[in-house]
């Protein structure tokens, strides 16, 4: 029997890892049969339940030639031992020797080939009629971008979309992924249908939680079919959920003091930017760390003090833009041991005197003592770009918040290249230069160079503003600041950045949310990372 799963990690994997998976099942006794009755009836469970079940109408079953055809044919058969009346329509023929074929024969169930003379009309029908249409033709194997669908299963498919659009209330369930999208880098093709409801194996794939592929998901329900749970509990990649991040979260005892919960130092802003420094200065703040210190050019002082939580270390600059000296100060300051985190970058610019100021710090943070963590956000990265082996220069361990263009530069490729593939590019890129990364973007990722992945689920266009990047780097300098291990403080970061912008998402909508209200909202946001307090009586407070 097939079980719904709910585990705290919400963990993802790529098709190479889910065929690991499955040969960990066979190897622990579990048959690739038993694998595939198991997801076949996961499948007519959830399509019996989106008809309602309703024995009037039939369930529609599109089979692929693979595996994922399979389940498709298990669950028609399954569907008929029920009772609901359900149609098997064929991409090709299975062969003689196809055991879950053969059981569909000797059962009866009613079946069409697509290249059976009028095959395609009775597809149209059929679409017209169905209770539910189950998406079984491709699963885990298909790399539509590679090889985009064509010939009799882009026909099925255009007729799939047609239906959806003649009748939209036609519910479609998919089986393991919409056929079409990419288990490893979620790339659609144009011909995907989009899904009400995906049934997904073990795991979630990489391709249902990252754009586009997400955005054709549905509902995704991952059931248990048999892998082992020490075989799970291997695997790295997840989805970011609030248990997992809340676990991580340091105590915060009733009697600290700010010296309790860390400094943060924002090395940040410039007579252009000034707005970038005080965001991921007040973000920093919000977080929860008990000092904020604020390194600008010492001539924009005036403009930042309309945040008064912050301590200043005013630089010497020039034209407003931070110098070689003013590294050289900094480097004196954190010598002093005060500080757990450091941020380089919100809105610092890009003048020559800019990049000596990183340059001189990358080549001075070695002999800082007790700094916990080094945040490189925004024009950081692009300098960072420029310095080959910069990684090599200091042992502390440091963040990476690229958007997918300052991606694109630390890897060398382009844009769409990094999008394509940015699973793969965030691990790349934490493998490469030893640093946690986070590549913003819909579905943000976060990966360390151990091999840790979680992926956002988060995609809102509220966050397509300037500033955003800012308060997101702020945090994690928050959280780092207060003691949270690098992959630990992005996450928690990530998680409190999408839930601010979520908040204020359903208030404002998409479009007028800006960087601003997202510190207004990060109280309530970091809210949810707190557990339940219970006053003297034993209520439950705070939730």
């Amino acid at each position: 029997m097939s079980t719904v799963l709910g585990w705290p990690a919400a963990p993802i994997v790529t098709a190479a890892q889910m065929r690991d998976l499955e040969a960990a099942a066979v190897a622990a006794g579990v048959s690739e049969r038993e694998l595939m009755a198991n997801a076949g009836l996961a499948v007519a469970q959830e399509a019996w339940m989106m008809a309602g079940g309703s024995d009037e109408r039939p369930i529609l079953i599109l089979v692929g030639p693979g595996k994922n055809g399979g389940d498709g044919l298990v669950a028609a058969l399954r569907l008929a031992e029920w009772g609901p009346p359900c149609h098997i329509y064929l991409l090709r023929a299975r062969p003689d020797d196809d055991a879950e074929w053969r059981a569909c024969l000797d059962a009866g169930v009613p079946y069409t080939v697509a290249t059976e003379d009028a095959g395609w009309a009775t597809l149209e029908r059929l679409l017209s009629d169905a209770a539910v249409a189950v998406d079984a033709l491709f699963g885990t194997g298909l790399h539509p971008k590679e090889r985009p669908i064509e010939g009799d299963a882009a026909q099925i498919l255009v007729r799939v979309q047609a239906a959806r659009a003649a009748v939209p209330q036609l519910p479609v369930l998919a089986v393991d992924l919409p056929s079409g999208v990419d288990c490893d880098t979620g790339y659609a093709d144009p011909l995907t249908p989009t899904a009400d409801e995906t049934v997904t194996f073990e795991c979630s794939k990489v391709g249902l939680v990252t754009a586009p592929g997400s955005l054709f998901a549905g509902r995704v329900v991952p059931v248990a079919i048999g892998v082992p749970a020490d075989a799970r509990a291997r695997l790295g990649l997840g989805t970011l959920v609030l248990r997992e991040v809340r676990a991580t979260l340091p105590e915060r005892p009733s009697d600290g003091h700010k010296g309790t919960f860390g400094t943060a130092v924002i090395a940040a802003g410039s007579r252009r930017f000034p707005g970038a420094a005080r965001l991921s200065a007040e973000a920093a703040a919000r977080s929860g760390c008990g000092m904020v210190t604020l390194a600008a050019p010492a001539s924009i002082q005036q403009l930042l003090i309309a945040f008064p939580d912050a301590t200043h270390e005013p630089l010497p600059d020039q034209d407003g833009a931070h110098t070689p000296g003013g590294a050289r100060t900094l480097l004196q300051t954190l010598q002093q041991g005060r500080a757990q985190s450091l941020l380089i970058g919100p809105g610092i610019g890009l003048s020559d005197g800019t990049r000596g100021f990183v340059q001189h710090l990358l080549a001075g943070l070695d002999a800082v003592q007790g700094l916990g963590t080094v945040v490189f956000d925004a024009d950081a990265l692009t300098v960072l770009a420029g310095e080959h082996g910069w990684h090599t220069r200091f042992a502390t361990p440091r963040v990476l918040t690229p958007h997918p263009g300052e991606a694109a530069r630390l890897v060398g490729r382009s844009v769409e290249s990094v999008q394509a593939q940015r699973l793969a590019t965030a691990i790349e890129l934490a493998e490469a230069n030893r640093s946690v990364v986070i590549l913003k973007g819909a579905g943000t990722i976060i990966a360390s160079p151990d091999g840790r992945a979680r992926i956002s689920e988060t995609a809102t266009s509220a966050l397509a503003h300037a500033g955003t990047g800012d308060v997101l780097a702020g945090l994690v300098a928050g959280f780092a600041a207060q003691g949270m291990e690098a992959f630990e403080a992005a996450c928690a970061a990530v998680w409190v950045h999408a839930e601010a912008a979520r908040q204020l998402s359903s208030v404002y909508g998409d479009a007028g949310v800006l960087a601003s209200d997202l510190i207004r909202a990060l109280p309530e946001a970091r809210k949810t990372l707190e557990p339940p307090r219970r006053d003297e009586r034993g209520d439950r407070l705070g939730m």
